[in-house]
């Protein structure tokens, strides 16, 4: 078995403080990458960006507006 580098090592130490569902999502990414999970959906890297994107809005408190909300809501017909 190989050696953790460093940067992985740091990484999985920060993911350790982090809340149990981000401890989950990194969790996957990592048997993803790893290719440990191969009958799950995989993410293209354009994908993967708006994920991080939309996690960093969610981070900032950057939600969309109710009105907002109800006018999507009705574009789909709900």
């Amino acid at each position: 078995m190989a050696d953790m580098t460093k940067l992985l090592q740091k990484g999985i130490n920060a993911v350790r403080e982090l809340p149990a569902d981000r401890q989950n999502l990194a969790g996957e990414v990592l048997l993803g990458l790893a290719g440990e999970d191969k009958k799950r959906y995989r993410l293209t890297p354009e994908q993967i960006e708006d994920v991080k994107g939309a996690v960093a809005e969610a981070d900032r408190g950057e939600f969309a507006r109710e009105e907002e909300m109800a006018a999507t809501w009705k574009r789909f017909g709900l």
